[in-house]
């Protein structure tokens, strides 16, 4: 089994659930006329996406810590695959219920997710391209990004008055 590639397509999914978040979003701003009236949850997504760029670029261009287990001189920490899919994956969970009603869906999507992260996890470290601290680190950094991204949306809720779990009836 070629670990490499089966979490290159893992990652690749993990984009095109992002694209279905974007195309909400457009949809919503073509629609209500206005960028404004867009779910907050949408347009505060960028947000934890640049924060995982950026630390993806700290770490891959300057602040180096450790090289990939297979010899290539390649920077390993943190794995972008893991981090990539990981916050997308978590960012998606945190939305869920909000975009998907049916709660057998929501578990199913939920249980996918789970187990294609678990792949990437264990696919990178089996592929010999990270060790296994730059799979947690992933994991932690995806967690941070997640709790920070529900930080902006509680303020943001509070801030208007509204419940975070409120829908937005426009």
């Amino acid at each position: 089994m070629q670990w490499d590639k089966i979490t290159n397509i893992i990652l690749l999914t993990s984009f095109a659930v992002l694209a279905v978040f974007v195309g909400l979003g457009l949809y919503q701003w073509i629609a209500r006329k206005s960028l404004k009236k867009v779910d907050k949850r949408l347009l505060f997504m960028p947000i934890p996406l640049a924060l995982m760029a950026a630390t993806y670029f700290i770490f891959d261009k300057i602040c180096v810590l450790n090289y990939r287990p297979d010899g290539s001189g390649e920077p390993s920490f943190p794995s972008t695959h893991v981090m990539v899919v990981a916050t997308i994956f978590f960012l998606t969970t945190l939305n869920l219920n909000k975009y998907v009603k049916q709660k057998p869906l929501q578990f199913i999507i939920e249980l996918l997710m789970l187990v294609l992260l678990a792949l990437t996890c264990a696919g990178r470290v089996l592929a010999d391209k990270h060790w296994l601290s730059d799979v947690i680190g992933a994991l932690v950094f995806a967690f941070i990004f997640s709790v920070i991204y529900q930080l902006i949306l509680k303020i943001g809720a509070k801030k208007h008055g509204q419940h975070l779990h409120e829908d937005n009836k426009r």
